[in-house]
């Protein structure tokens, strides 16, 4: 189905009167209506259909709402003195609107790619949302709306990846140039690489092949670089024996060397207003929860519908809402919250660059690669806190505080986040010598032992242990109702958990390392993410530019890491039933290999987990933790003590009743797994 555009006449007329003033959503165009999951009943919401098209907005650079948009007064503009984008967008939405519950849940796409399905609907997701496998439900059974926008418009088209049309900034007829710094870091050995990597588009070059630019390599972060002689790299990429001038694609005479961390520094033009697409969130969720769209002959395909707006991020997309409300962009044209409570998972304390001139919205700080990124920014905490080296002070929540429009706000980390992603900052001094307290509005909560990603899609290869197959979606389910709960009916949710310096539960490493369990067989590792103090020089705080490329270490903020038990399963925060009832161990934390960087430094986001020997006769002599027949006195003693365990969390109600028979069934297929293996 075609939908409604504004004529050209129409734009004209609008312009005349000014009835355009305020930057916003001008129109919606609607290309396709189709049912979702077969027309599947899911429930007493019936059933649900996917929406998709495109949104076209404006956004005026004298507006105060637009102030932090970078280089949004370099962008061209129309006949009304504004700024033209476009986002992409698909809605997933009962058939019947009497059916739902009038929440609209945003779910901030990743990369291109939307999260919320996967995430809620055990089982469910992929890119292509009319196709998705519904899984569960949990979502459509909720009566939830489910939307979905561009917004990073660094992201490459293809396999249904959300797109923004974003304007260029410019100086006049002149383009605007910069310094770019890019890293390249491979897991195995390779002629070619993109100069971004997760399907993003680098910023070109000014002078085609970059002839001023500079390549170096180093063995980590703390050691010297080398610099590569030109004659040895060139920008392009091979493709079997042709080699093809792309500035997208970096290639080495010789390959890249795995664990190797390559920086290639050049010149670029042309950056894109990347702040617009903070902006793009903004207008688009404002107006389908407040305009009936009918003066755009087009009307809002949630008109009337919605009561409540929820914001959920997984990693990246976390860090962007964590940005979206430090910024001051919970406040929408109309001075009222765009979002009522956030869910901001696996994002740790991070921002992003998200509203910078030549941003990379894709990389963030990792404890080996792409440590000059600038996701790990004071401030960390939602409320006041101060750096004592710069003397700044602020918090996350500060903006949306005295603009009032401070959402219900739920942090939930996994072990993850505080070995790989700074996660102690959130609720700790940048010394991390004390706790900071949480604001009323916000909580944390942490998963112990569970790591970065869904179980199964985050081994890369490079890791020393098996992932952690802990799955904490059953909590994401739980905290979505809480929020609900909190933000409709004012009941207050579980409180936070997550471990305190004050009650023990957050180690210091050498902490750590004295009272790690031994006789586990695991490689340790040295340490978590040290998140780099960088400076990008003069104007980075007040323009978000950066004039010194690649930027100056100044030095390091301190993490902690969550406390271990006697078993070395982690304590402070919400423990799964398998780590309540354990037959393993589990990490947040994987050693790269040798070959990939060293093994005792952390790969990117991927845990561990160890089995727990099965009787003392099978146990190694170095290890004193009791062995699983030492533990439990049958399988059926097992099972009953997991259940219990996930009962406990349901009573919390950090867990659904509905999932007791699954957990059930899953503690005896794990018994029976763990059974024959011995």
């Amino acid at each position: 189905m075609r939908g409604c555009r504004w004529t050209g006449l129409v734009w004209v007329l609008l312009s005349l009167v000014g009835a355009v003033a305020e930057a916003e959503v001008t129109s919606v165009q609607i290309d396709r209506r189709e049912p979702f999951a077969d027309g599947q009943e899911f429930g007493t919401c019936g059933k649900y259909e996917v929406v998709s098209g495109r949104v076209y907005l404006t956004a005026d650079p004298e507006d105060r709402h637009n102030v932090e948009i970078t280089d949004l007064t370099l962008a061209p503009r129309n006949r009304a003195g504004l700024v033209e984008y476009w986002t992409d967008f698909v809605l997933l939405k009962p058939v019947d609107p009497a059916r739902g519950n009038r929440r609209l849940l945003y779910d901030v796409n990743n990369r291109g790619n939307p999260l919320a399905l996967g995430s809620f609907n055990q089982g469910g997701g992929t890119n292509r949302i009319a196709q998705a496998r519904p899984g569960n439900g949990f979502l459509m059974r909720q009566g939830y709306s489910v939307l979905w926008s561009g917004w990073n418009g660094d992201v490459l088209p293809g396999d249904h990846r959300l797109q923004i049309g974003l304007p260029i900034a410019t100086h006049g007829e002149q383009p605007v140039t910069g310094r770019v710094h890019c890293e390249i870091c491979v897991e195995t050995r390779s002629d070619s690489q993109p100069l971004s990597w997760g399907n993003s588009r680098p910023a070109p070059p000014a002078t085609r092949g970059a002839p001023e630019a500079v390549l170096t390599v180093r063995d980590s972060r703390g050691s010297a670089p080398r610099v590569l002689p030109r004659t040895g790299w060139r920008l392009g990429r091979l493709a079997g024996d042709r080699f093809h001038e792309d500035p997208r694609f970096l290639t080495v005479e010789g390959g890249f060397v795995p664990g190797q961390i390559y920086e290639l520094v050049y010149t670029a033009r042309d950056p894109r207003v990347t702040g617009l697409g903070l902006a793009g969130v903004r207008d688009l969720v404002s107006f389908l929860r407040h305009d009936a769209g009918e003066r755009f002959g087009c009307p809002n395909p949630l008109a009337g519908e919605i009561d409540r707006a929820y914001g959920f991020g997984v990693s990246q997309s976390g860090r962007f809402l964590n940005h979206f409300v430090w910024q001051g962009f919970n406040q929408d044209l109309r001075d009222t919250a765009v979002f009522d409570g956030l869910i901001l998972h696996v994002s740790g304390p991070g921002k992003g660059w998200f509203n910078h001139r030549f941003a990379q919205t894709t990389r963030h700080a990792s404890p080996h690669e792409d440590l000059l990124s600038p996701s790990e920014e004071f401030p960390f905490t939602t409320t006041p806190s101060r750096d004592p080296v710069t003397g700044a002070e602020g918090d996350i929540l500060a903006r949306a505080r005295v603009a009032g429009v401070v959402p219900r706000l739920f942090y939930v980390l996994t072990s993850t986040e505080y070995w790989c992603r700074a996660g102690s900052l959130l609720h700790t001094d940048v010394a991390g010598e004390r706790d900071v307290a949480v604001d009323p509005s916000a909580r944390i909560y942490f998963v112990c032992g569970a790591q970065h990603g869904v179980p199964g899609n985050q081994d890369r290869g490079n890791q020393t242990h098996p992932p952690s197959p802990l799955d904490p979606r059953g909590v994401l389910r739980g905290l979505l109702v809480a929020l609900d709960d909190w933000v409709s009916r004012d009941v207050l949710p579980p409180e936070s958990r997550f471990p305190r310096i004050a009650d023990g539960t957050l180690w210091t490493m050498a902490t750590w390392q004295a009272r790690f369990p031994p006789g586990t067989g695991w490689r340790l590792p040295v340490g978590p993410l040290t998140p780099l103090r960088l400076d990008w020089g003069p104007r980075w705080q007040t323009e978000h530019v950066a004039d010194v490329v690649p930027p100056q270490v100044t030095g390091t903020f301190t993490t902690l890491v969550p406390a271990v038990d006697a078993d070395g399963n982690e304590l402070g925060g919400i423990r799964l039933p398998e780590v309540s009832v354990p037959l393993a161990i589990y990490a947040g934390w994987n050693p790269r290999r040798a070959e990939t960087g060293g093994e005792q430094v952390l790969s990117r986001l991927t845990g561990s987990s160890a089995p727990l020997a099965w009787s003392a006769a099978t146990r190694d002599p170095a290890d004193t933790r009791p062995s699983v027949l030492e533990r439990y006195s049958s399988r059926n003693d097992f099972v009953a003590r997991r259940v219990e365990a996930a009962r406990e969390l349901v009573r919390n109600r950090l867990w659904l009743d509905e999932e007791l028979g699954e957990i059930e069934s899953r503690a005896g297929r794990d018994w029976d797994r763990a059974l024959p293996a011995r």
